[in-house]
């Protein structure tokens, strides 16, 4: 799975249990699922995201990176 889907997948989680715990927990947890939004939009802009960054540092491959190792080696 390429950098930029993983960043997607974390994205959608965090959502999903900002939403959960807003339910079934307390409703001050829709300020949570705020900051996930803002740091996706922010993101779109400027390029800087915690996650990806540290997701790189875990060995993710961003999709020209596994497309230049796919071509390499054939």
């Amino acid at each position: 799975m390429s950098l930029e889907r993983c960043v997607m997948a974390f994205a959608g989680f965090m959502v999903l249990v900002s939403l959960a715990l807003t339910v079934w927990v307390h409703p001050n947890f829709i300020w949570f699922t705020a900051f996930v939004g803002a740091n996706l939009f922010q993101s779109a802009f400027s390029g800087f995201c915690p996650a990806a960054m540290l997701m790189r540092k875990f060995g993710i491959k961003s999709e020209a990176e596994l497309a230049k190792m796919s071509s390499t080696s054939l």
